[in-house]
């Protein structure tokens, strides 16, 4: 909290579990600008940081009767912060709409961020050297399939495989070069462009 206040956070937390209005709006002005700040680290969208930053504070205030048994509150809301922006990566990996959605505020913002553009050309050679490092039949079927946009029974036919080795292939190396960049990437970054691989 401010230096410049008698603040004890017990005593707030005390006031906050009990339903004082005033203090909890007292803790949120104090912290929102750094869970801002942590939580647009994960999500790299300043809205949807914006919405779990109040999230947030939403289930510490219904959440506040147990606040009462918590020694270090600033861990505290950094861990709920950190779970939060962990759920919202995992629930737009699923979601593809969530995810394009998600992906349009990031490009939007790239225009004013140069780092953007910089992180999807650092992602792109990533991919790439993923897709080199696969097995050589594997490489063919990947790159037929995302390169040359040829559907499973077109690679098949070509390649002279059937359909089910074909789509065993590519399951594989999604799972290899997603593996390969989850070591090589920001997790929040990494949820985005998988949209792509």
């Amino acid at each position: 909290m401010q230096a410049n206040k008698l603040y004890d956070e017990q005593l707030i937390l005390r006031k906050i579990a009990g339903g004082d209005e005033p203090a909890f709006r007292e803790l949120f002005d104090e912290y929102r600008g750094r869970l801002f700040a942590f939580v647009s680290k994960f999500i790299r969208s300043e809205q949807v940081a914006e919405e779990l930053v109040l999230d947030v504070f939403m289930k510490i205030w219904l959440g506040r009767e147990l606040l009462v048994q918590v020694r270090n509150f600033d861990a505290f809301l950094f861990r709920v912060a950190h779970n939060k922006s962990i759920d919202f990566l995992r629930a737009a990996a699923k979601d593809s709409a969530l995810r394009e959605l998600l992906w349009d505020d990031i490009q939007a913002a790239a225009g004013e961020r140069p780092d953007m553009q910089l992180q999807q050309r650092e992602f792109e050679g990533k991919l790439r050297r993923a897709v080199e490092l696969l097995p050589p039949q594997a490489r063919k079927v990947y790159q037929l399939s995302r390169e040359s946009d040829m559907s499973h029974d077109q690679i098949a036919t070509q390649l002279q495989i059937s359909r089910s080795t074909v789509n065993n292939h590519i399951v594989a190396a999604q799972r290899f070069i997603r593996s390969y960049l989850s070591r090589e990437m920001d997790l929040a970054l990494l949820i985005l462009f998988l949209g792509r691989v």
